[in-house]
């Protein structure tokens, strides 16, 4: 148990039962408890197993590398369409928890093992996303926005290119286009400090 992480165990939230019984079986596992992006953070030698984390309609465990695990019960979540690796399993009452306590152990074990075999997620590259038509048209149209798009890091060209394929309408992608160009140019991600200044 680790001090620094108390503090997320002890607000006020609708799910503190519920985090408070995730973390003891965490914790029963012989995981190291850190505090990572604000979360409790369960870890194998520093390599990341399992975060506890909650939302609005639930509470959840992330498992990094869930991808990878056989998920036998069918319980794994991909959040979102754009997550590659992690998984979730979802909770909404302390009930479920306790109903899956030996499950949940079983996953967590699980997802162990794959670290412990040093197991890899392959991540979708670059290259293999799609460049939107009006991102694509501004980076002909601009040899400095393209010298500057392919200059950013790979998770950086990821994160705009996922934001400007987002939207269903052409003049949404070319709106976001427009705003982020400026950033892109300076040599920032989508979700850096904006420097540049405003005039």
């Amino acid at each position: 148990m680790n001090q620094k992480v108390n503090w997320f165990f002890e607000k006020d939230t609708n799910w503190q039962k519920e985090y408070q019984k995730l973390r003891a079986i965490l914790l029963d596992c012989g995981l190291t408890e850190e505090l990572k992006w604000g979360c409790p953070c369960y870890t194998l030698k520093t390599n990341n197993v399992v975060l506890i984390h909650g939302f609005k309609e639930y509470c959840a465990l992330l498992f990094h590398k869930g991808v990878l695990l056989n998920d036998s019960n069918n319980i794994l979540i991909q959040q979102t369409e754009n997550v590659q690796s992690a998984r979730q399993i979802r909770f909404t009452n302390l009930d479920e928890i306790d109903e899956l306590e030996q499950t949940i152990k079983a996953y967590v074990f699980e997802a162990i093992e794959v670290e412990k075999a040093g197991l890899k997620v392959e991540l979708k590259k670059t290259n293999e996303y799609t460049i939107p038509a009006e991102f694509q048209k501004s980076l002909n149209d601009n040899p400095d926005l393209e010298s500057a798009f392919k200059a950013l890091t790979p998770g950086r060209q990821r994160g705009y290119l996922l934001h400007f394929s987002q939207p269903k309408q052409s003049k949404t992608r070319q709106s976001r286009i427009e705003k982020c160009m400026p950033k892109i140019l300076i040599g920032e991600g989508l979700n850096d400090n904006y420097k540049v200044q405003k005039k």
